[in-house]
């Protein structure tokens, strides 16, 4: 059995007569000749009054139903507590039962209570079993897995600065895109043709949305559900202006709106995805995040408290869809010389690249190259982590 076709409640059993063959091979195999087992005189002089069947012969029972019946083959019986409620003999029918209790996703593995009766219903083991379920490698599942491998990426705020370069740089990698957009038609059109007129580029396709209205997010996430079951991850490029405020001047509704872009439209596209991943046991989802949560500047406390709930939600949700083989990452650049930047002085830029180790800026093209990385196979045991793009200037 699948661990994910396992539902608690599932039972399983099976029956065996105890016999003296049975004791024999017992003794023979593990070297316990407790005169109890064997010596009618001896047991007689106990309160037993007769030879009583070694325990774990019995409760060895359990590890033939875990193997051949629930789970069945490719079954890791790591952990068992049991308690022997009365003697078993030379004779008695045993029904060795199951029922799944538990499922522990994390470990792949569930839990089983055990009972054992005699031929008169009578409890003589009980137990728990802890059971891990292991992954059987098939044909049919490799075929699968390079189906979902090599399905779409999807990148939301493709028309923005970073959200481009990475789809051509995704596009040069071959693979299938899905480009989101929200006002800026001209660009995201020259984009696509661009992407269609190269080389071995696969397809693409643009889905215009404003993910700041709710009914328009439902909208979109029921399209990909719909349409693209093998979709293979995705990365949220969408941003904001982020002029500085102080303090003093700071409205809650600015916070509000990074707190939105951040979290919100992640969270709901994290999970509005979410059954496309788990069904396909594979998933890549790439945030992006800012130094400024490691060297907050002057007068921007509304983005930095956002980024900085953004790197909590993103570990968070790592642990809890790490099971699934979902991967979520995030890619933390410097300051990015995009339009989003373009207000700033170009002395504060010069400064900027004067104290990183590689006296530049970060470029558009740097964080391309690290969130490919992210959305690839390479990075498939990579999880909950953040790679800096920097040039050096926040070094831990």
């Amino acid at each position: 059995m699948e661990y994910s076709n396992i539902k608690i409640g599932d039972t399983a059993e099976i029956v065996h007569r105890i016999t003296e063959e049975d004791i024999s091979k017992f003794v023979s195999l593990t070297g316990d000749d407790n005169k109890l087992h064997l010596d009618s005189d001896f047991a007689s002089r106990t309160e037993f009054k007769k030879p009583v069947v070694h325990g774990m012969l019995g409760a060895s029972f359990i590890s033939t139903l875990i193997g051949t019946k629930l789970p069945g083959d490719g079954a890791l019986w790591y952990s068992q507590n049991i308690e022997f409620i009365r003697p078993v003999r030379v004779g008695d029918t045993l029904r060795i039962s199951a029922k799944v209790v538990a499922k522990l996703d994390k470990l792949n593995s569930i839990e089983l209570e055990i009972v054992i009766y005699n031929q008169d219903k009578l409890v003589v083991t009980t137990g728990l079993s802890k059971v891990k379920v292991l992954d059987i490698a098939t044909d049919n599942k490799v075929e699968d897995n390079i189906q979902i491998k090599s399905g779409p990426i999807l990148i939301l705020g493709a028309s923005g600065g970073i959200g481009s370069a990475l789809a051509l740089k995704l596009a040069e990698e071959g693979f299938n895109l899905i480009l989101h957009y929200n006002k800026n038609q001209d660009l995201i059109s020259k984009l696509s043709d661009a992407i269609r007129s190269k080389e071995g580029a696969g397809n693409v396709e643009v889905y215009k949305a404003d993910l700041q209205n709710l009914q328009e997010i439902d909208s979109f996430l029921g399209f990909l559900n719909r349409n693209y079951t093998n979709l293979r991850g995705f990365v949220n490029c969408t941003t904001i202006k982020v002029p500085g405020y102080k303090f003093d001047n700071l409205d809650c509704s600015i916070l509000e709106n990074h707190i939105n872009i951040n979290i919100r439209t992640n969270f709901q596209f994290s999970k509005g995805l979410l059954p496309i991943f788990k069904k396909n046991n594979y998933g890549k989802i790439v945030f992006l995040t800012s130094q400024y949560i490691e060297t907050p500047p002057n007068e921007m406390l509304h983005y930095v408290t956002a980024k900085s709930a953004l790197s909590g939600f993103a570990k968070s949700l790592a642990i809890e869809l790490s099971p699934f083989n979902i991967n979520v990452n995030m890619v933390s650049p410097s300051m990015i010389d995009t339009d989003l930047v373009s207000d700033v002085p170009i002395k504060q830029k010069m400064l900027l690249a004067a104290k990183t180790p590689l006296k530049k800026l970060c470029t558009t093209y740097d964080v391309s190259n690290a969130v490919s990385f992210l959305l690839s196979s390479g990075s498939d045991f990579i999880t909950g982590e953040t790679i800096r793009i920097n040039g050096g200037i926040v070094m831990i």
